[in-house]
């Protein structure tokens, strides 16, 4: 999971960015990237880290220029190489920088039809500098001096065709604007907002509406799966549907843990959705164990605490916050190998006793992946003194890989995998353990926006939505996800094969 930005402005947008990409710093904390554009320059400066190490005052003094884009990144394919940190760069045409969210899942047939028929080399295993490339390509068979926004949306349609998977990007053309579009199924969020000024219109793109209200922008909508919208340096708003046959189909999982609870994603708002996901918790609790003998709700901070809190109220128990969280620790299942994600659990959170002695406790979580966190967590509860504790999951069990820009696990490292619900409540050390049903959570978040048919709820039931995720490739996405993989790339970070491309 990442997170993209740019933004049209009448003065120097710099600090614009800076500021945004802080704001999705949960959607990505591997590296940090901008550029900005100024005359017929690019600028570009990225890194692996947070924004706030990436960027210091020498930084941004090198950033010049009223246009540009930014990216937060974390991997999605286990590999922590600043090489692939983004926006991505090629010279040819007129000079195009490209940031990305998501996954293509056609990427190795992609990045052979490149070298083969395109005549473009790829120097990294990011399949967001694929996708830049075909981008490039088609705009160049396009032709002329200037790319104008016909150009641009015949690029975007001909992406559309030859890209498969789940994408949201952001481009900039030096002198010309930027170029925003999301997959023909919507699957990774994207939003715009604009702003009024004495000189005119200025424009921000990003994935999430917390980034745009916060940087004082007006939300206008989100992008409608497979348009592309293109934002000129001078201000000019143009707009296309550039896919056949479009459908939205967002990833549920936004919804569950990814995006902040203050924004808002196709028309629903995330904190309301993970409210009724709590109601819809309550409503099997009491279904299933009516005579609960529950003494207390404690969430699993922090995107569990709106949920937990509809649990407590509903079921007329106390709600506490039972563990106290260090906020310098990122999120633990991306990060490689067993042993630091176990160590920077104990790292992260820490438990206030007195609201766990001699109590029957309820834990609430978003979900549950490997369930390392949960075992520990768990544990963590009984040293501080808990009588019982149980364990509650906003989500359905992950049981499959999600394909379409989330670095899961592989699948045999979830806890759930070939496991019933009564294995994993005895894998994790829980006295109870109830998870949400699909059609509980799906339910939770259509509400707040009914025109949406269905989710991309691939890792809760193995239903990919666009029709091409084969067995082989599967089997390829355990092969670079497992555990000894992520710790071999974290060993050699910078391997470029030159070969991979015939």
């Amino acid at each position: 999971m990442c997170g993209i930005l740019g933004i049209v402005g009448y003065s120097a947008v710099n600090q614009l960015l800076y500021d945004g990409l802080i704001l999705l710093q949960h959607r990505g904390q591997d590296a940090a990237g901008i550029v900005t554009c100024e005359d017929r320059k690019f600028f570009l400066r990225k890194a692996n880290g947070l924004v706030s190490d990436v960027f210091e005052t020498e930084h941004m003094l090198q950033l010049p220029g009223n246009m540009g884009i930014g990216h937060v990144r974390y991997p999605t394919a286990g590999c922590s190489s600043s090489a692939e940190a983004q926006p991505f760069y090629v010279n040819s045409p007129y000079g195009i920088a490209l940031a990305h969210n998501g996954n293509l899942t056609n990427a190795d047939e992609l990045k052979k039809e490149l070298y083969r028929t395109d005549l473009r080399h790829i120097n990294t295993n990011s399949d967001s500098e694929i996708l830049l490339n075909i981008l490039a390509h088609e705009l160049q068979i396009q032709g002329g001096l200037k790319a104008t926004h016909d150009h641009v949306f015949k690029a975007v349609e001909a992406v559309h065709k030859r890209c498969k998977g789940g994408y949201a990007v952001v481009a900039t053309i030096v002198k010309n604007g930027i170029i925003a579009f999301r997959d023909p199924y919507g699957i990774r969020p994207v939003c715009y907002g604009k702003r009024e000024t004495e000189k005119g219109t200025e424009y921000v793109v990003a994935s999430e509406s917390v980034a745009i209200q916060a940087l004082g922008f007006e939300l206008v909508r989100d992008l409608a799966p497979g348009e592309a919208i293109f934002i000129t340096k001078d201000g000019e708003f143009y707009s296309k549907q550039c896919a056949q046959n479009p459908q939205l189909v967002p990833c549920i999982f936004e919804y569950v843990y990814f995006a902040r609870p203050d924004s808002i994603i196709d028309n629903i708002s995330v904190y309301k959705a993970r409210l009724r996901m709590g109601e819809g918790l309550v409503n099997k609790i009491k279904r299933i164990r009516p005579d609960h003998d529950i003494d207390v709700v404690i969430p699993i901070p922090d995107t569990s605490r709106t949920s937990a809190l509809e649990v407590a109220f509903h079921l007329g128990v106390k709600y506490r916050e039972g563990f106290i969280k260090n906020r310098y620790i990122g999120r633990t299942f991306i990060m490689p190998g067993q042993q630091q994600r176990k160590k920077s659990v104990r790292q992260k959170l820490n438990a206030v006793e007195l609201e766990f002695k001699g109590k029957n406790v309820m834990l609430v979580d978003d979900s549950i992946v490997r369930g390392t966190t949960s075992k520990q967590i768990i544990q963590m509860a009984r040293e501080a003194g808990a009588n019982k504790v149980y364990m509650a999951s906003a989500a359905p069990p992950v049981r499959y890989p999600n394909v379409y820009g989330i670095d899961m696990p592989s699948a045999q490292e979830f806890v759930a995998h070939d496991r019933t619900e009564d294995e994993i409540c005895k894998e994790i050390g829980a006295d109870w353990l109830v998870y949400q049903d699909l059609e509980e959570l799906e339910l939770a978040v259509r509400k707040g926006n009914k025109k949406i048919k269905s989710f991309d709820t691939s890792c809760f039931n193995a239903e990919y939505v666009t029709g091409d995720v084969s067995e082989e490739y599967l089997r390829h996405i355990d092969s670079i996800r497992n555990d000894r993989a992520k710790t071999s790339h974290v060993m050699n970070p910078a391997v470029i094969d030159l070969h991979n491309s015939n």
